[in-house]
């Protein structure tokens, strides 16, 4: 159809991006009976998140954490990468699986029902959206609920001059040809501590520099500070509280970063990892009545609706935390409040996970939000190396803690770091939805050996620490 045409097509939903807030959202509304029209920019489907974003870094990780532990059971050999590695040696089985998982969503989406086109969209009106494909043909849909999952890239500060061979940012940081010896990293969000630790773990020298006093501060800084232990501890180090005052390219080999404290530190390359900006440009948003905030999000409540009450805005382009499974919870519950549906279980439940070496993951309250919402709380503690498959496994720095009312009794919250966190966390999500005690932890019997008695140890740690 022509952009001249008088009537656009017409579809119930319309969702703008095809990575996980998107698709989730698609396919609740199709499931709910509704005429979904999916308009993705790339020419497959999933967004940043299965391009350049989760599963490549994690293809990374799988062999920087192959390489741990290796080392670790085998301390004769000789396992550390040697600088000039190419980068592409390490990330074996990349493109076979993006390749299956761009697959396995695109047959999702099909499956479903879902009517999708492949080119850019922007705002005609608040209903219409206008399809630009590559062979320069335009259409035009009018929907009477258009969902925004544009998602994100990454944020280059101005100050700071990204050419993508010495100084990269997260998309470009895979595209090096070689192993560094040395690497700079900017930022102590999730990307710059999963990289820092990536890099570290295969054995380069990095230095990671953050104007926060500890990275992560949304999460627990017991396991912040675990991370950053393994993080020192695998020649790594941490530069907290400091803030860039210049950073150049010598012109022949290293990087030149100033810091406003006077230090300098000189690294073969630097990734700039200092978060995110919306993909909101080219939306032509004003044309919808929507201007993105002072920081380029898209403000929405809790529904995750806009300030146009049939326009919604799900995943990065509504901000922190960024994460892959708070997207698609974003996208699944704003498509029920937009159909009017029940929304089912509290976003409290979701679970984080962060991929750094160790991993951490956490759910329910952490220590500061059971302060305020229970008037104190109190903690319990296992330590890997005080379970059996953590001293079998060499898993022997990593935590679990389980936050409870200040009774020790309510079950409040999850957090871990070590090896394996990342899937450990959910017995407790599981206990968590079911409104189950600590106590349960105590009464039931976990496979032995495993990681997943830390639960109970945790639990026992909590009743002895309850009030007498």
């Amino acid at each position: 159809m022509n952009s001249d045409d008088a009537d656009p097509r017409r579809c119930d939903f319309l969702v703008i991006g095809s990575g996980p807030a998107g698709q989730k959202a698609a396919v609740a509304a199709v499931k709910a009976g509704r005429h979904v029209v999916m308009i993705e920019q790339e020419p497959g489907v999933g967004g940043a998140c299965v391009h350049r974003g989760t599963i490549p870094s994690k293809t990374l990780r799988e062999s920087a954490l192959q390489i741990t532990r290796l080392r670790q059971h085998a301390a004769m050999l000789e396992t550390a990468p040697r600088p000039g590695l190419e980068v592409a040696a390490l990330m074996t089985r990349l493109d076979e699986v993006v390749g299956a998982h761009v697959a396995y969503m695109g047959r999702q989406i099909d499956r479903n029902g879902i009517e999708r086109h492949h080119g850019r969209a922007r705002f005609v009106s608040d209903h219409v959206v206008e399809l630009l494909t590559v062979d320069g043909r335009r259409s035009r849909f009018w929907a009477a609920i258009i969902f925004i999952a544009t998602g994100s890239r990454p944020r280059n500060p101005p100050e700071i001059e990204i050419d993508h061979e010495n100084i990269l940012d997260s998309d470009s940081v895979l595209s090096m040809l070689y192993l560094p010896a040395s690497l700079t990293v900017l930022g102590g969000g999730v990307i710059a501590s999963e990289y820092a630790s990536f890099f570290a773990a295969l054995g380069v020298k990095v230095t990671m520099i953050d104007k926060a006093d500890r990275p992560l501060k949304f999460m627990d800084a017991e396991l912040v500070g675990k991370f950053v232990q393994a993080f020192e501890g695998a020649q790594g180090t941490y530069l907290g509280s400091e803030t860039i005052a210049d950073v150049r390219f010598d012109g022949v080999s290293r990087v030149l970063t100033t810091l406003s404290s006077g230090k300098q530190i000189a690294s073969d390359k630097m990734l700039v990892a200092q978060g995110r900006a919306a993909n909101v440009e080219g939306l032509n948003l004003a044309a919808a009545g929507l201007a993105p905030t002072a920081r380029g999000l898209l403000a929405v409540d809790e529904s995750c609706r806009t300030a146009v009450s049939h326009i919604y805005a799900v995943g990065d382009v509504i901000g922190s935390p960024s994460l892959a499974a708070t997207a698609m919870e974003q996208g699944r519950r704003a498509a029920t409040a937009a159909l009017g549906l029940p929304p089912g279980q509290a976003t409290d439940m979701i679970p984080v996970g962060i991929y750094t070496i160790p991993e951490m993951a956490s759910v329910g309250l952490g220590e500061e939000d059971a302060t305020r919402r229970w008037g104190g709380f109190l903690a319990g503690r296992a330590r890997f190396d005080e379970v059996a498959r953590g001293q079998i496994s060499g898993i022997t720095d990593g935590l679990l803690k389980l936050i409870a009312d200040p009774s020790g009794r309510t079950l409040l919250g999850v957090h871990i770091v070590g090896d394996g966190a990342t899937e450990l966390v959910h017995v407790g999500q599981m206990a968590l939805l079911a409104g189950m005690g600590v106590d349960a932890f105590v009464e039931n019997i976990f496979n032995f050996p495993t990681l997943a008695e830390a639960y109970r140890v945790a639990a026992l740690d909590l009743v002895a620490r309850r009030p007498r």
